[in-house]
């Protein structure tokens, strides 16, 4: 199984299983920005390669200060993080729920840190009619029963939204019953500022809700891990006072205050490329005959034909140096549920030329799919 460590983008996992050196693989198993990191960013890592002899800022002060200009927060709002994983964390230590809410399927990682840190946890489910989104009625009734809820905007693996009307109700609700609702925005930067649904401009109404953003997909600098907290300065503090001293290394510090000045052009480029390929991509799955819900980040979901197994058609396309991330074991979805990143033209093209003559094929290893 390629998601040896429960994630994509697991090159070496992949290298050992379908024999190609790493670089050698398109991978539609990690969703990365398929422009790379913006302009100048690795030059200036290059160039400042000698920071890695001091320590780095504890309190990313730089950092912190051009992400609450950006965002139009106060500074002790911002909690910085070694990826939205170790934000994530940060709030589980920082809040000590005893039970956790999540909206299935969704990423992995809640329920995994949940679990971690000694947390029951508890599911809705999202429906498959309405693009496996939960209803708003059954999430407000979940929390009320945990102490802290994940909700995904836009949600991983499927890519939807829920409308900003429903997250106001959500947050009004933790309010009241004084749970944390915490939105995991990590996607929401691909997402054209019109379409966004978010309850940043409105979250100092709202002191138990975080939002709990990365820069690493975004910014294509997943390797250097970054990501940030966006919530009332008192979560925020306790948070960071769960925080291990220099998590977030000098590097990443550098990169994260480059690509925040790095400008429009190359956000706007990026949103423009990811809607435009995540359409035409879309539809050429649909003509393969796959079902693939309409998502709005920079990934879709997509059910295979009837008989076909999401372990062979990743076995498949793996011997063709092409990755994809299984679904097959998100509850709530099937054995025949996959997800692949939105990359460029070239790339797209490649993965749906690959897959039409795998579903051509036919898969012979019988227990792994359909027998043509």
């Amino acid at each position: 199984m390629l998601e040896k460590y429960g994630h994509g983008g697991d090159l070496l996992t992949a290298a050992e299983l379908y024999g190609e050196g790493s670089g050698a693989f398109v991978d539609f198993s990690a969703n990365i920005n398929p422009l790379g990191p913006p302009p100048g960013v690795l030059d200036l890592l290059r160039n400042s390669l000698s920071v890695v002899t001091a320590y780095p800022d504890p309190g990313h002060r730089r950092l912190k200060s051009l992400l609450a200009e950006n965002l139009g927060v106060d500074n002790d709002c911002i909690t910085v993080g070694n990826g939205a994983a170790e934000s994530m964390a940060l709030l589980l230590l920082a809040v000590k729920p005893r039970k956790v809410g999540i909206i299935e399927p969704c990423f992995s990682e809640y329920r995994q840190l949940a679990e971690q840190f000694g947390a029951e946890v508890m599911s809705v489910q999202g429906t498959k009619e309405q693009g496996y989104r939960a209803g708003a009625d059954n999430i407000a009734g979940l929390l009320e029963q945990v102490d802290l809820l994940f909700l995904g905007q836009p949600n991983n693996p499927n890519g939807v939204q829920y409308a900003l009307d429903e997250l106001r109700v959500l947050a009004q609700q933790a309010e009241r019953c004084g749970a944390v609702l915490a939105v995991d925005e990590a996607f929401i930067d691909f997402i054209p500022e019109e379409r966004r649904q978010s309850l940043l401009p409105e979250l100092g109404a709202y002191r138990h809700t975080v939002l709990i953003r990365s820069m690493t997909k975004f910014y294509a600098i997943p390797g250097l891990r970054l990501g940030f907290t966006i919530a009332a300065p008192e979560l925020a503090a306790a948070m960071t006072g769960k925080q291990v001293t220099w998590s977030v290394n000098g590097l990443a510090l550098l990169a994260g205050e480059a690509c925040l000045r790095s400008g429009r052009e190359y956000e706007e480029r990026t949103r423009g490329l990811i809607t435009a390929e995540r359409e035409a991509l879309r539809q050429g799955l649909l003509r393969l005959g796959c079902e693939v819900p309409p998502g709005e980040a920079n990934f879709l979901l997509l059910g295979l034909p009837a008989g076909w197994s999401a372990a062979a058609m990743q076995e498949r396309l793996g011997r063709s140096s092409i990755l994809v991330r299984s679904c097959a074991m998100y509850p709530g979805l099937t054995p025949g549920h996959i997800r692949i990143a939105v990359k460029g033209n070239e790339d797209n093209a490649r993965l749906l030329h690959q897959l039409e003559a795998t579903l051509r094929a036919g898969v012979k290893d019988e227990g792994n799919g359909r027998m043509d």
